[in-house]
């Protein structure tokens, strides 16, 4: 990095952690999680992101290049590669279940039986390899001819890996495990290369999704998490538990950064649509507030979006340690989000992504005007998308950054 470049990052990355603190920065930062949109901007093609990562890297890097965020957003994924071999259950990616140039897409299942429950907080490991994992990953599906992992008495069962379908298992894990080792650390190089061209954007997902989130998402999805609400509350407020501590744990066993790091949390299951305020405060907002402070008191800055609208919860976002988080608002009301959580949490969006996709510069401009002249006012304002970018027209989003970076100084 050139004395140039890292002037730069330094002053980004002062503006972005300023407004996060809410301290008064220079101007308005912005920051983008630029997703699928540089296939689209460079003319490669989505599924490059899961099956060419150096021709990836170089469209990331091009686009952000060119579109000079403040702060550029990466989310790390897996290699096609390595997912198809793995038969994953749970999500579709591009060139693989969809269309190349399409977003991928997640599989819900019920991926745990209502009636496994038991299972599931007395032996969580016997239930994770010989029943979550098959369902999840085809690939694993030998597993599930596993005996009880307690009833091996120390001794593994050997001649199982024998047969043709652990034989089989066994080889093609040792085949893809080189491939996905690779595919994380050219991940991580790409934080790398971003930072060397004077965009901060060091992020983490330690701690993971709130616990319900998880149940609902990757155990016994949406129907039934809702269901078990009112069929066997203290049965799932007892997984929620569970998860809930295991994530703590995680978290206190993890490396503390050494430098300013968010880690980003997308709410699922917690909108106003999805729960009552009552059902909000004993399964969701207890274990999602264990989770913020103690990713606060680790030392890092939680970055959570909070996806549909959240207006009727706002008044709980007060709870959340002032000046440590970042609220990143999709459909909640941002004028009540202003006078609820102005001077205590930065508020990042939240440009619709609809106005990105089919509006004009002009009225990009204005909505941004508006945004920084009311939101922004005494700082704690982050300018994105409310959502992913992946369709939006790019003179469109380069409206947003430009009149940002001109109009929105302090």
């Amino acid at each position: 990095m050139d004395k140039a470049t890292e002037q730069l990052y330094r002053e980004r990355e002062k503006r972005y952690i300023d407004a996060v603190q809410l301290r008064i920065p220079d101007r308005v930062p912005t920051s983008v999680h630029l997703s699928y949109l540089p296939a689209r901007f460079t003319g490669i093609s989505y599924s490059d992101a899961y099956y060419d990562f150096p021709k990836w890297k170089e469209a990331y890097l091009k686009t952000a290049l060119y579109f000079e965020p403040d702060r550029c957003e990466f989310f790390p994924n897996e290699s096609g590669r390595v997912l198809e071999a793995l038969d994953e259950k749970f999500i579709v990616w591009p060139g693989h279940g969809v269309g190349k140039n399409r977003s991928h897409q997640f599989v819900e299942g019920e991926y745990m039986k209502a009636e496994e429950y038991e299972h599931f907080l007395k032996d969580q490991s016997d239930f994770n390899i010989r029943t979550l994992l098959p369902r999840m990953y085809g690939l694993l599906a030998p597993l599930s001819t596993l005996p009880p992992l307690h009833s091996m008495n120390f001794m593994l069962p050997v001649h199982l890996f024998a047969l043709p379908e652990f034989a089989e298992m066994l080889k093609t894990l040792s085949a893809i495990a080189h491939e996905a080792a690779e595919w994380m650390q050219q991940n991580q190089e790409m934080y790398a290369v971003l930072e060397e061209n004077g965009f901060p954007c060091r992020m983490t997902m330690v701690g993971g999704p709130v616990p319900f989130d998880m149940i609902s998402d990757l155990l016994r999805g949406m129907r039934g998490s809702m269901l078990d609400i009112y069929q066997r509350p203290d049965t799932l407020l007892a997984a929620i538990e569970k998860i809930s501590d295991q994530s703590l744990k995680a978290i206190a066993a993890a490396p503390k950064p050494e430098r300013f790091t968010t880690t980003f949390m997308a709410l699922h299951r917690g909108a106003d649509g999805f729960m009552s305020l009552d059902q909000f405060e004993k399964f969701y907002w207890p274990y999602l507030l264990k989770l913020v402070n103690a990713l606060v008191d680790a030392g890092y800055t939680p970055e959570i979006f909070f996806e549909g609208d959240y207006t009727k919860r706002l008044e709980y976002l007060r709870e959340l340690p002032k000046g440590k988080v970042i609220a990143r608002l999709d459909r909640t009301d941002i004028i009540k989000a202003k006078e609820v959580l102005g001077g205590h949490v930065c508020i990042s969006g939240n440009v619709p992504s609809s106005l990105l996709q089919a509006g004009d510069a002009e009225g990009v401009k204005e909505y941004c005007k508006w945004l920084i002249d009311v939101i922004g006012k005494d700082g704690g304002l982050i300018v994105g998308p409310r959502s992913v970018v992946d369709e939006v027209r790019p003179k469109n989003l380069k409206a947003m950054i430009d009149f940002t970076r001109e109009y929105g100084r302090y």
